[in-house]
C-alpha cells in the first residue's frame, strides 16, 4: 500500500513562507514530497534552500495579498510554475496589539485585510480553477487559539481568526462534495516573530507557560505533522475540521 502521508508529485501554494511557522510548514510539505510555490512580496531565499535540501523545488511568485484584485493573476502565475496546484496553505497573517479602547480603524482594517479578506479571496481564486477543471484540492487555513477564545489586546486579530474558522466551515459545506477539502490548524503558543512581544514580557510569558500542560512553547517544526496530514490522502475524509496544535492549551 502506498504511504497515505506522501505528497509526491503534488504542488503546494504557501503564503507567508519566508520565516517562522510558514517556513517550517513549507519545508514539512517538501519533506513529504511536494514542490512549493511561495506567494509573497519578498523572495524566500532561506526557505528555498531548505526545500531544495529536501530534494524538491521552490518557485516564488512575487505578489502582495492586497488588494484582492491582484490575486487571480497571482494564482495563474503560481499554477504556471509547475503546471498544477494541489494544496493551498493560507499561512500569511499579521497582528497589532493594543487595548481595545485604543484600537484604530487602521489597526482593524490592516489586520482584517490580510488575515480574513485576502485569505478568502485567494482561496476563492484557487477553488475557481479547481472547480473549472474538475480537480480535487486541499485548503489548509491557519487559525489561532483566539478562534476559540477572546484573548487580550488583540481585538482585530481575534475577530479575523474567529472569522477565518467560520469561513473554513462554510467553504467545507459548499465544496466538500466537489472534492475540495477545507480544514484548519490552530497553533498554540509558538516561538516566532509574531509572539516576540509576549516572550519579552516576563509576566505574560510565565502566565502563558503556566497554562500549557506540555510546560513549554512550541517550535515551528512541530506543526509539520499536522500540515502534512491535512494536505495528504490520509485526510481524505476530513472536512471542515480544526486541528489544535497547542501543547494541551485548550484542554486546561
Amino acid at each position: 500500500m502506498n504511504d497515505p502521508f506522501r505528497l509526491d508529485g503534488r504542488v503546494a501554494l504557501v503564503t507567508g513562507a519566508n520565516t517562522g511557522l510558514g517556513q517550517a510548514m513549507a519545508v514539512a510539505l517538501a519533506n513529504a514530497g511536494a514542490h512549493i510555490v511561495a506567494l509573497g512580496r519578498s523572495e524566500p531565499t532561506q526557505t528555498r534552500q531548505l526545500v531544495e535540501e529536501a530534494g524538491h523545488k521552490l518557485a516564488w511568485v512575487e505578489s502582495e495579498l492586497s488588494p484582492v484584485s491582484l490575486l487571480p493573476a497571482a494564482v495563474d502565475a503560481a499554477r504556471a510554475c509547475f503546471g498544477r496546484l494541489d494544496i493551498l496553505l493560507n499561512n500569511a497573517g499579521t497582528i497589532r496589539r493594543a487595548p481595545a479602547i485604543e484600537v484604530t480603524e487602521d489597526d482593524w482594517d490592516a489586520v482584517s485585510e490580510i488575515n480574513l479578506k485576502s485569505t478568502f479571496f485567494l482561496t476563492q481564486a484557487v477553488a475557481k480553477r479547481w472547480l473549472a477543471d474538475g480537480t480535487r484540492g486541499k485548503v489548509i487555513n491557519i487559525v489561532s487559539m483566539l478562534s476559540f477564545q477572546g484573548g487580550v489586546r488583540v481585538a482585530s486579530y481575534t475577530a479575523s481568526k474567529s472569522g477565518l474558522l467560520g469561513i473554513t466551515r462554510l467553504l467545507c459545506n459548499e465544496w466538500a462534495a466537489a472534492g475540495i477539502h477545507v480544514n484548519a490548524i490552530a497553533p498554540g503558543y509558538f516561538a516566532t516573530r509574531n509572539t516576540q512581544q509576549l516572550h519579552d514580557d516576563p509576566v505574560r510569558h510565565q502566565a502563558i507557560l503556566d497554562r500549557i500542560p506540555a510546560g513549554r512553547w512550541g517550535q515551528p517544526e512541530q506543526l509539520g505533522g499536522a500540515v502534512v496530514y491535512l494536505a495528504s490522502p490520509a485526510s481524505d475524509y476530513v472536512n471542515g475540521a480544526v486541528l489544535p496544535v497547542d501543547g494541551g492549551w485548550l484542554a486546561r
